[in-house]
């Protein structure tokens, strides 16, 4: 039996009741994206309920023949960030939220990285990725200094340029290996990321060989306990990053979202090495080219084009597969407070030919009640959080 998890990055479907603590209120990632685009359509992804988690499309939905089940998940931890999100769902419940810096890294531990890597760094304040080339881009061609920044999220990122004449891509990754060591308790960040770019000033572009360097997820998760079990654990896209390769038998690192799902289709038609198989993708590129940068139209672009593959995914699933998609966290791309994630309620949509089908699940306290239900399935020991839903959406499921 596979087991298949997408986490459709970003993709709420509506502010939580703690959303204005995190300036977010009225935040929907899904429902404004349908509501400013006409002729939403996204029929893979309404046949496995969809619409449902959608106001504004309850006529639509009620026209549509279900072959999947659904609902929405509330986030327990405190943050809106990738690997708080991505924790969560595989079990673990963060009470306290991971460091943040509004106004910059404190002088004393700029000065620690400085010397630890032995130049002086450009930069120490939030800005969106693209925006801090713009503005010191050119300055770090002339010097060779690395870009350090920040954002509403719990991350330490640093950008430089690929030419090794430059910075390189290889010390680019050194002394962010370096920061990741650095940034232990009270400056545990939840990522260091490696941001390169090429070009000459004043045009410069990000390229596509960025590194996470995640913080250690702080107790077992779900995929530990899968891998204990004599399981495996295949991760696509930035998987083994968020989790620090931890509990990951197989990995497959890539960098967008058509990459990461040619590779799902090119892998699961494999013939079954292991009566408990994972497949954990993360799909970033709504989050990183179109949620943070505020584009509507091309949010809508990446899921139509989701929603595609989703076709071809369910042709070719085996009888006993299942498949699980959900979110991590929302980043709303009609949201004007900021431009960084939202507080959002995600999906849980679930797809198998030998599960109900139709079934409302409700809405679920927690994202680890996702991953309780695949460790019931796959019978490993039970998660710390969460109440597993197979029981709503099992039939003549065989588990192991």
């Amino acid at each position: 039996m596979k087991i298949i998890l997408i986490v459709l990055d970003s993709v709420g479907v509506g502010a939580l009741p703690d959303a204005a603590k995190y300036n977010d209120s009225g935040a929907n990632t899904l429902g404004h994206i349908a509501s400013s685009i006409k002729d939403f359509d996204l029929p893979n992804m309404a046949k496995l309920g969809l619409y449902q988690l959608i106001s504004g499309l309850e006529a639509s939905a009620t026209r549509i023949s279900l072959i999947g089940s659904y609902g929405k998940m509330a986030e327990a931890s405190v943050g809106k960030d990738t690997p708080t999100g991505h924790w969560e769902i595989t079990g673990i419940i963060m009470k306290e939220p991971l460091p943040t810096y509004p106004q910059g890294f404190p002088k004393d531990l700029i000065e620690k990285f400085e010397k630890a890597i032995g130049t002086k760094t450009l930069g120490n304040y939030p800005c969106s990725g693209t925006e801090i080339i713009k503005r010191l881009g050119a300055e770090h061609y002339k010097t060779g200094y690395p870009i350090v920044y920040t954002s509403a999220d719990s991350v330490f990122q640093i950008a430089a340029h690929e030419d090794e004449k430059i910075f390189g891509l290889k010390r680019l990754y050194e002394i962010s290996e370096i920061a990741r060591k650095m940034l232990v308790y009270p400056h545990n960040v939840g990522r260091v990321i490696a941001r390169p770019f090429i070009g000459t000033p004043p045009n410069f572009q990000r390229t596509t060989n960025r590194r996470d360097y995640s913080l250690e997820p702080p107790a077992e998760t779900l995929l530990d306990k899968i891998e204990k079990s004599g399981g495996e654990v295949i991760a696509v896209g930035k998987i083994d990053d968020i989790f620090s390769r931890r509990g990951i038998t197989r990995s497959f690192h890539c960098e967008s979202n058509q990459e990461a799902l040619e590779y799902l289709l090119k892998i699961l038609p494999e013939k079954e090495k292991n009566p408990r198989t994972l497949i954990l993708v993360n799909l970033v590129d709504f989050d990183m080219l179109w949620g943070h940068r505020r584009n509507v139209s091309g949010y809508y672009q990446a899921l139509k084009d989701f929603d595609g593959y989703l076709g071809r995914l369910e042709e070719i699933m085996a009888e006993e597969d299942i498949l699980f998609l959900t979110a991590d966290h929302g980043c709303d791309p009609t949201h004007q407070l900021h431009t960084d994630h939202t507080r959002e309620y995600v999906p849980v949509l679930v797809y198998g030919q030998r599960l109900k089908a139709g079934q409302g699940l409700g809405v679920r306290q927690t994202f680890a009640d996702l991953g309780q239900t695949v460790a019931e399935i796959f019978q490993t020991e039970k998660l710390p959080n969460g109440v597993s839903f197979l029981n709503e959406i099992a039939d003549r499921v065989s588990l192991v």
